[in-house]
């Protein structure tokens, strides 16, 4: 068996390992939360290609700049950022400027928003948004990831990739 976990896997591992900001809207007005679940691949191959899916529960504030934008970005941060992406992650953009309490320089990518510090950011344009059905889950699954908590499904918003900024050393 394949050990998805090693290196030569690592796109497995980019949600849950290293974590991700998921943003939305202008650099004049945008929100970003972390993020921990998504996913990578190809769907609906000429008429998409490429995509990025993520998935934000719709209590997030994060949520509403998904929803209301058509273009939202994915970034991916070297672990120096851990802190920061911790910071946005348990609090709210509806609250304060979270951003301006990090380290990280907003700036304008496309038609969104990223981060000078990011390492990778894939710049999508949404092409489907859905709510999960709690009735089409899994009953094991919806158990352990939203019956203890009360929490509601997640949105899965699939994005199309339309750039890519790698800021990565080669």
């Amino acid at each position: 068996m394949i050990d998805l976990k090693q290196q030569d896997f690592r796109v497995f591992n980019m949600f849950s390992r290293q974590w991700a900001l998921a943003t939305a809207g202008s650099l004049e007005d945008f929100n970003t939360c972390t993020i921990g679940w998504g996913s990578l691949g190809t769907i609906w191959s000429r008429a998409a290609g490429d995509i990025v899916t993520i998935y934000v529960n719709p209590e997030r504030y994060t949520s509403e700049f998904l929803l209301n934008n058509d273009y939202f970005t994915v970034s991916f941060f070297p672990e120096e950022y851990r802190e920061d992406l911790q910071y946005l992650g348990t609090h709210s953009g509806r609250d304060e400027d979270k951003v301006a309490r990090t380290k990280l320089t907003p700036v304008k990518a496309g038609e969104s928003v990223t981060f000078k510090e990011a390492e990778l950011t894939f710049v999508c344009k949404k092409i489907y948004t859905h709510q999960f059905d709690k009735d089409q889950m899994d009953p094991e699954v919806y158990e352990q990831t939203y019956g203890y908590r009360n929490w509601v499904t997640h949105y899965e918003f699939i994005g199309k990739v339309v750039d890519v900024i790698d800021n990565r050393e080669a």
